[in-house]
This record gives structure tokens, C-alpha cells and sequence, in this order.
């Protein structure tokens, strides 16, 4: 039996990895988080859960190791950017196998700037300027906005869409920067030009450098976009798959041009730009997207096959108990959409359904 432990487990995102687990079999699932009250709604899927510490408390790693030699645990994810880090940092510690790319990898992928920086060799459109509380600040945006037209401004690190907005004018992008800095003056933004197209992710998981199993997916709405000014709030509402070349010939340069030797799962956001070329907006490494599950079902409703089940195919590939060979591209069909909403359940369906 495969004992797998699961951090921030309560969340959205540790629910659905959880729920993916069990479809593809694996029933021994134990949970963590800090939160206790995500930690309640962890418990209808876990056979326990626990409350620990914060990633950056005193005796983080010590409960997490104590409820691996307590329930004999085989393998440990982290479903939030902060665990990941600090498992990473300390996986030489923790008692059970973990499938994590190098710390460093993990580092810079979470970092916006850089890995915009490195993007901008193969896509111009990718490039991004970190933005400091200058006193021509007003000026800067403006000469910005004149060569790359609407301009959009985010937060370098964090997730859910953090500290973003189109910026049209450089008045907005001002006040909207002065506020966030009035709050934290510690944080730290970057302006890039605004690709307009569609909003797509994109899910893989590797080994030794090998593609597994990947699949993209078009985020079509996202949950009360008028909540915020970017109209991105975290995950979307209706998202559907996609089954497009471009999209994976992009996704696969993102990845391998900052980890020449992927391992484990990496979550590639791309936009795509006037042109209808997808560009690589960032990268999420060691952690699945919100809804993995989507995949997961869909591929048990339609075609059955395991490489759709991300979230098995990492685990049991963390375990080097399974190890399917080839590259593994979109492996589920096009437009199957996923709809969803806050106490209203979840509809998987067809696009052909929806239109006719």
C-alpha cells in the first residue's frame, strides 16, 4: 500500500489532488494544514488529517516527520508555493521520498522576473522591467505605455493573480502601484507589455528529463472576475482542453529553458499575444494547478487512460513504481469542458453539448 501525505491538504487545490489520488487508486491518504478550518474540510478525504505549524514556524518539519514514522508515509507532496520551497530546502530531512526538482530550479521558478527574462530570448513579448517607487515612476509608465501600448503590471511572486492589472493609462498604473506599496513597501512588481489573447495552462509531469504526460486547457472564466481589477481571481469557473501544437512546442521551451532536466510536475501559464502566439507567463513548479482533477475525471469518463491522471502518474513516479516512456502530449481529446461554482457542483461536458 502506498501511504501518501499530502501538505495544505484543506485548500481547493489539496482537495482535488487528493480526489485524483483515489480515482487512480491510491486510498491511503493522510493531510496536513495550518488553517484549522481547511483542515475540517480536508477530513472527508483524508483517513487523517492534522494541524501543523506554518512553512516558516518553529517545528514545521518535526510534525511533518512525526506523522511519517507514526503512519509508516511513503511519500510526501506540498500543494502550495511556500511548502514547496521549504520541503524542497529540506527534503534531505524529511523521512519519506518527495519528487521535487533542485532547490535552485524551485527558486527561480517562483520568481516572475527572471523567468519573464529568460522567456524574452525566444519570445520578445515575454520581456518584463521590475518597477521601483521612483520619483519619475509616472513618466516611466507613460513612455512604456507609448511603445508597448496597454501595459500589464503584477506582483514578482505569489499566486491567484497577485497585485495584477491592465494598466491603460500611466495614472493607473501609478495609483494602483502606490497602493499596494502603501500596504507593504516591500513588495515587488514587474511590468510587462499586455498579450490580449486567450488565457491558457498548461500541466506536465516528467522524469529524468522525459515528458510524461501533458495536457492544455484554456481558462475561459474565472470565479467573480468583477472582484478584481484584473478579472483574474485565483481559478476559473469554466475552463476547457485544448489540443494545439503551438501551445505544446511553447510550453516544452518554457520548461526546459530553466531545467534542462525536468523531474516532477510543472504548470506552465501562457497568454497568447496579438498574433495568436501563446507566451509563456510563468511557471509553477513541484505543485499541480487548482483543478488536476479536472483531468483526472475526465480522462475516467472518456478514454480511461492513467496518463490522465497527473497527480497517480507523479506519485507512483515518485515512488519509481511506474514509468511510462514516450512523449506524452495533450492526452485528452479537445474542448471538454469543465464548469463549476461555488455550492453549485461540477458539470464535466462536451463543447458540441453546450452549443447545440
Amino acid at each position: 500500500m502506498n501511504r501518501v501525505l499530502v501538505l495544505s491538504a484543506g485548500g481547493p487545490a489539496g482537495i482535488n489532488f487528493i480526489k485524483a489520488l483515489k480515482l487512480g487508486g491510491i486510498t491511503a491518504i493522510y493531510g496536513t494544514d495550518s488553517n484549522k478550518y481547511h483542515l475540517i474540510l480536508s477530513e472527508k478525504y483524508t483517513l487523517r488529517s492534522f494541524l501543523i505549524p506554518r512553512y516558516n514556524e518553529e517545528g514545521y518539519i518535526d510534525e511533518i516527520n512525526k506523522i511519517i514514522d507514526i503512519y509508516k508515509i511513503d511519500f510526501v507532496h506540498a500543494q502550495s508555493d511556500d511548502e514547496v520551497m521549504v520541503l524542497g530546502d529540506n527534503r534531505d530531512k524529511i523521512n519519506a521520498k518527495t519528487f521535487l526538482p533542485p532547490n535552485p530550479i524551485i527558486r527561480y521558478c517562483q520568481d516572475k522576473w527572471l523567468t519573464s527574462t529568460n522567456w524574452s530570448n525566444y519570445w520578445p513579448d515575454a520581456n518584463a522591467i521590475v518597477l521601483k517607487d521612483w520619483e519619475n515612476l509616472f513618466q516611466y509608465l507613460a513612455k512604456l505605455i507609448t511603445k508597448w501600448g496597454p501595459l500589464w503590471i503584477r506582483a514578482i511572486s505569489g499566486a491567484g493573480g497577485k497585485g495584477s492589472t491592465l494598466c491603460m493609462l500611466p495614472s493607473q498604473g501609478y495609483h494602483w502601484l502606490k497602493y499596494w506599496w502603501s500596504r507593504d513597501s516591500s513588495m515587488e512588481f514587474m511590468v510587462q507589455k499586455y498579450l490580449s489573447g486567450r488565457n491558457i495552462a498548461w500541466q506536465s509531469v516528467w522524469k529524468n528529463g522525459s515528458l510524461l504526460t501533458s495536457q492544455a486547457r484554456e481558462r475561459v472564466e474565472y470565479i467573480y472576475p468583477n472582484l478584481a481589477p484584473s478579472g483574474i481571481t485565483g481559478t476559473p469557473t469554466v475552463q476547457r482542453t485544448l489540443n494545439e501544437r503551438k501551445i505544446d512546442r511553447a510550453a516544452v521551451i518554457a520548461v526546459t529553458s530553466v531545467h534542462k532536466k525536468p523531474n516532477g510536475v510543472y504548470s506552465v501559464d501562457l497568454k497568447e499575444n496579438e498574433n495568436g502566439a501563446p507566451i509563456p507567463t510563468e511557471i509553477n513548479c513541484g505543485r499541480f494547478f487548482t483543478t488536476s482533477y479536472f483531468f483526472a475525471y475526465a480522462g475516467k469518463m472518456f478514454n480511461n487512460s492513467i496518463l490522465t491522471n497527473m497527480p497517480y502518474v507523479y506519485v507512483m513516479n515518485g515512488l519509481d513504481k511506474f514509468l511510462p516512456y514516450g512523449m506524452n502530449y495533450n492526452v485528452l481529446e479537445k474542448d471538454i469542458y469543465w464548469i463549476r461554482h461555488i455550492d453549485c457542483g461540477k458539470k464535466l461536458t462536451m463543447g458540441n453539448c453546450i452549443d447545440n
